[in-house]
């Protein structure tokens, strides 16, 4: 495909569509979307309009029947994810969907099934990965910088909770939360979890206990190598977006902190503080969507692996259900006991 822009079509107009279109049509000169679609009509035609996207589509169908489009965009929610795979893999499109693929492992096997069966490349969205302070800690862990990594520790914690419906069909805080410090603790540290130990508690609102949820959760891991993990999660910090990371290694640690929006610091007789830190991940992490976008366009054009694999997108969802079980029956448990 040497020499054409890589035409995509983008399905789902929600919060993460504006973010990829975004992406293609300001910072990515080697693609454009070429259509959208949306079951909002009105969302598509809004979207279309910001971003001068020619073509509305009237379903996803239409945008795999185009033989003009190579690659697909999927943002919708989580229990279309395999469906729309299978079928765009059966079209011949390259396709980039937003994490997880599912909750069901069997759902996730059917897809990535489907597209080894088509040749196409696929890429999950675990946009973490990109973020440039997280890229330095795993640098820094494979080249040895701080010699064999020990220990782990993941803060992931929102400014605010998110509407009880959502959690009702998102799978709850393992699975639509800390997926992503699953896949993050893998990643950084270069080396699979065997076993986790989870707890769980309510104390942001009783709602989420009704819904049959946690607002709050602490997990503790086990690295194949031995090397042990934590990741705590919270659905409220009241002070904004928390997201930090430390490994202690053989020969030191490194570690990431906050950003914010700037770096001033103000100090006076009784006080030194800083702004509070950016909110949210719209804000948090704009470099690492587009990375993510600008890698996956580079694989399908240049015909390079994806940098996030079905295969990796499967392993933060088994640990998700792992850690699951883990906190309703009150022990550690292995991934194995939840692999298939």
């Amino acid at each position: 495909m040497s020499g054409k822009k890589l035409q995509f079509g983008l399905i789902g107009a929600g919060r993460i569509g504006p973010v990829h279109a975004a992406t293609v049509a300001f910072r990515l000169p080697e693609a454009e979307i070429a259509a959208i679609t949306d079951i909002n009509h009105e969302a598509a035609q809004a979207l279309a309009a910001r971003f001068s996207i020619p073509r509305i589509a009237a379903s996803a169908a239409e945008i795999f029947a185009d033989p003009k489009i190579d690659a697909v965009l999927i943002c919708t929610s989580t229990g279309t994810h395999a469906d729309l795979i299978v079928e765009a893999a059966k079209a011949g499109k390259h396709i980039f969907c937003e994490k997880p693929i599912s909750l069901s492992l069997r759902e996730i096997d059917r897809s990535i099934a489907a597209v080894n069966a088509a040749g196409v490349k696929l890429q999950v969205g675990f946009n973490r990965r990109f973020d440039s302070n997280f890229l330095r800690v795993r640098q820094a862990v494979a080249a040895g910088e701080v010699g064999a990594p020990n220990l782990l520790h993941i803060i992931s914690r929102d400014p605010a909770p998110p509407p009880l419906a959502y959690i009702r069909t998102s799978g709850g805080i393992f699975l639509d939360m800390m997926i992503h410090d699953f896949d993050m603790a893998r990643y950084l540290m270069g080396e699979e979890v065997e076993e986790v130990y989870a707890a769980g508690g309510v104390f942001v609102d009783p709602g989420f206990r009704e819904a049959g949820d946690f607002d709050t959760a602490v997990v503790m891991l086990r690295f194949k190598g031995g090397a042990l993990g934590t990741i705590d999660n919270s659905r409220k910090a009241t002070f904004g977006y928390d997201q930090r990371v430390e490994i202690l290694g053989s020969k030191g640690k490194i570690s990431t902190e906050n950003r914010y929006p700037n770096q001033v610091v103000v100090s006076s007789e009784k006080t030194v503080y800083t702004d509070l830190p950016l909110n949210f991940f719209m804000q948090r992490y704009p470099e690492s969507f587009a990375l993510e976008l600008e890698l996956f366009t580079k694989a399908v054009l240049e015909d390079r692996p994806t940098p996030v694999s079905g295969a990796d997108s499967r392993v933060p969802v088994v640990m998700a259900l792992a850690a699951r079980k883990s906190a309703d029956e009150h022990r550690p448990v292995r991934l194995e006991e939840v692999e298939r």
